[in-house]
């Protein structure tokens, strides 16, 4: 997974894009707000913007962003107030993740009805949530069905919530994460990727190595602006 590196500048502020081109013939699931679903990809985008991100069009945003990038055919696009410039990459057996993890709001997915969602507070009028804060691209190497690859989420979920518990951080995400599993088209497709099956237990490792990197650069990061530790 090439990723390349793309810089703006936005409310004052240098914000950092990276792009996967992924070429012909791949496919994707994602629950991103561009390209979200199941369909052909031929890239990847994970933009970050600002912590008191307010556009009411981030759809429209993202399209914005990845025509002044020359992106072209369908693709996924992602957005993140987690400092992009910080993303991690593990791979295990062919499998190949970049993950950026930020975890201002660490929340638990199943809470009391009408529990107070600090995530939620600046919620803009349109009724969409805040950006991701952690956002997970993963590329299998072999083809998927359409269920293996539904199967590939939960497992990258899973191990998501695995590696992020073992950082310390009692929660199972964020309330806005999103996540892109791409593989290629063609050939006898695999029927599963759970934790346990050939693929999926390389997605597993892949994806918990990534963000428990991350969720411990993250703890370092603030120590470091508390002035209580070491960071970057």
């Amino acid at each position: 997974m090439n990723l390349e590196t793309a810089r703006r500048e936005e409310d004052g502020a240098v914000l950092t894009t990276t792009v996967w081109r992924a070429g012909p013939g791949m496919r994707a699931v994602s629950s991103a707000l561009l390209g979200g679903g199941i369909g052909p990809v031929a890239w990847v985008m994970n933009a970050q913007v600002p912590g008191a991100y307010s556009r009411t069009d981030p759809v429209e945003h993202l399209r914005e962003m990845a025509a002044g990038l020359g992106l072209a055919g369908p693709g996924v696009g992602m957005l993140t107030a987690a400092s992009v410039d910080r993303t991690v990459r593990r791979e295990d057996g062919g499998v190949a993740v970049a993950a950026t993890v930020g975890l201002r709001v660490p929340t638990w997915a199943a809470a009391p009805e009408g529990a107070a969602d600090p995530e939620l507070a600046p919620i803009r009028l349109d009724g969409a949530p805040r950006p991701g804060t952690v956002n997970i691209t993963v590329r299998v190497p072999a083809a998927l069905t359409d269920a293996a690859l539904v199967n590939a989420v939960v497992t990258a979920t899973e191990a998501k919530t695995q590696a992020l518990l073992e950082a310390g951080y009692p929660c199972t995400g964020t309330a806005s994460d999103a996540i892109c599993v791409v593989a290629p088209e063609g050939g006898e497709p695999e029927p599963f990727a759970g934790p346990r099956s050939r693929w999926g237990a390389r997605i597993a490792r892949a994806v918990h190595a990534a963000v428990h990197a991350g969720a411990l650069d993250y703890t370092a990061v603030l120590r470091a602006r508390a002035g209580n530790g070491p960071g970057r």
